[in-house]
């Protein structure tokens, strides 16, 4: 799907793309995937890019992932290392869990 939804696409328009990955069983299931399964398929996706343009682009390019981010959920997600961002769902109508994944900070 990567590889067709990019399609026509320069490497210098990449600099503008973010990918949102979630898992279909994840869909509006408040199920969050395993962080290493997780990191796993963006990993995944960096090798397609790599073969679609190069390394460069590949590692540059910002991947989220998607799929029922929590306050519970976030640090092991952001801790990955090809976790760029998560997309929030239903955790956004909570102020508090809201902060909480939006003010994360990865230990350096």
């Amino acid at each position: 799907q990567v590889s067709k939804d990019l399609a026509g696409v320069s490497k210098e328009d990449m600099q503008n793309v973010v990918i949102a990955y979630e898992p279909v069983w994840a869909i509006g299931t408040g199920l969050v995937c395993d962080a290493d399964a997780a990191n796993d398929v963006h990993k995944y996706i960096r090798t397609i890019l790599a073969k679609m343009y190069d390394d460069e682009v590949a590692q540059a390019t910002r991947i989220q992932y998607g799929g029922s981010v929590t306050p519970e959920s976030v640090d092991q997600l952001m801790g990955k290392s090809d976790i760029d961002g998560c997309l929030v769902g239903g955790a956004s109508l909570f102020a508090d869990k809201f902060a909480r994944i939006v003010n994360f900070k990865k230990e350096m």
